[in-house]
């Protein structure tokens, strides 16, 4: 095919013209009501589907595959055992896939329209860009980066390249996050004084003693970006005892892990989504017993404090709280308010019931996802600004505006973090 169809091709995706184009071409993503279908998905309006990064967290994105509309190419993956799992995986649903340790084949392939990047954190950025500049949509895994400076870049390369995006923070895709998050932003609890969050603690990260790479597994290629360290098991696993989410070379540990999710949902109910805190917190600052970070109206997000109540997030406002966890979970001061249907004036937040169907049906509608890649950028960047103050065990200062760090110009380097030779971010 030559650049030309391609380009043709692509531009179809973004603006949802019709065309047309030789049967050399891989089937077109075309709306089911153009095909006059009357909602039924025809065959020739399949989106071409790749994974990369078969591990813990993709056996959420597996049920794309089984829509009628979808159909898997590729899994992609460093290690020759998830190559073959996921190759399964497929076959289970009927999809004809081709295996690869080498997300550039993906790219590299003009028939793939969509990608799910399911790595560890510090391949996500690189991944993602890459496959926005051949044309294809992402879903990319929560953080949705691990610095700052990355998720400007994709945030630059998303709009230029006019892809969706979306960001696994999947507690929007969920009616009790969604239900907490209208009753603090409509004001049924008043004005929010403080958030307490839970995301719990991770090991400390452990210099082991280097151990064999396992026979097939390109852990160079695992590393990537991130500085050389000796392989040890312990170190790449991304169990919850420990693997690589342990590690600052790879991730932003607790904050990047369950903050992402928690952050992200206090963001949508505080209405921040084009913003963010601008002061952060380390634990044992001035005493403090947990790290925290503030927003510019005084509202201080307070991480693991142990009055939650037994949920995972609390808001607590001058005339009322709301409490959520995961399981539906949703509890209210005063009790009555969690039933309390919203008025025809109030803000009604965007309902999605599924994730990766939210992103599906974006990539054929072109509308804008629950969780797109600017919402994606800032709470990655709380996590991050978060994990910089732990680190370096000061308070650091935010300009959410100029996205910069502010007074500190050693905390600001770690805005971005260096990268090895060969794995320099696609552009």
């Amino acid at each position: 095919m030559n650049s030309k169809k391609i380009l043709k091709r692509r531009s179809f995706l973004k603006k949802g013209a019709a065309l047309c184009v030789t049967a050399s071409v891989a089937p077109m993503i075309l709306r089911a009501e153009t095909l006059g279908l009357n909602g039924r998905v025809g065959p020739n309006s399949r989106i071409n589907l790749a994974y990369v990064g078969i591990g813990m967290q993709i056996g959420a994105h597996f049920g794309i595959a089984s829509r009628q509309d979808v159909q898997p190419l590729w899994v992609c993956d460093v290690k020759p055992e998830a190559r073959a799992y996921g190759l399964g995986e497929m076959k289970k649903r009927g999809g004809d896939c081709k295996a690869t340790p080498y997300h550039e084949d993906i790219v590299n392939d003009p028939s793939v329209d969509a990608v799910v990047v399911c790595t560890p954190d510090h391949w996500h950025a690189a991944i993602s860009i890459a496959a926005m500049r051949a044309g294809q949509d992402v879903y990319v895994e929560k953080p949705m980066t691990l610095t700052i400076e990355e998720g400007k870049a994709m945030v630059t390369a998303c709009e230029r390249y006019g892809r969706i995006l979306q960001v696994g923070s999947m507690q929007r895709s969920n009616s009790a996050f969604r239900k907490a998050a209208e009753l603090v932003r409509n004001g049924y609890i008043g004005k929010v004084k403080e958030v307490m969050v839970g995301l719990g603690g991770f090991p400390q990260p452990e210099l082991r003693v280097e151990e064999p790479i396992p026979e097939g597994f390109d852990y160079d290629r695992w590393l990537g970006p991130a500085p050389y360290e000796p392989y040890s098991f312990n170190r790449v696993e991304g169990n919850y005892g420990g693997g690589w989410r342990c590690y600052w070379e790879y991730g932003s540990r607790k904050n990047g892990d369950w903050g992402a999710h928690h952050y992200d949902i206090v963001q949508w109910a505080l209405g921040r989504d084009d913003s963010g805190p601008v002061a952060f917190y380390p634990k044992g600052h001035e005493g403090t017993k947990y790290h925290s970070y503030e927003y510019d109206d005084g509202v201080k997000v307070i991480r693991d404090h142990g009055d939650r109540k037994g949920h995972a997030i609390r808001f607590v406002g001058t005339e009322g709280e709301v409490m959520v966890d995961r399981g539906g979970r949703i509890a209210t001061t005063p009790s009555d308010l969690s039933g309390r249907p919203l008025k025809p004036s109030d803000v009604h937040l965007y309902v999605s019931r599924n994730q990766q169907e939210n992103w599906v049906e974006c990539i054929k509608s072109r509308a804008k996802p629950i969780c797109d890649v600017n919402i994606g950028h800032r709470t990655a960047t709380i996590c991050q600004l978060a994990g910089i103050a732990e680190r370096l065990k000061r308070p650091i200062k935010w300009d959410p505006t100029a996205e910069q760090i502010v007074g500190d110009e050693y905390a600001r380097r770690w805005q971005d973090r260096p990268r090895r030779a060969g794995y320099e971010l696609p552009v």
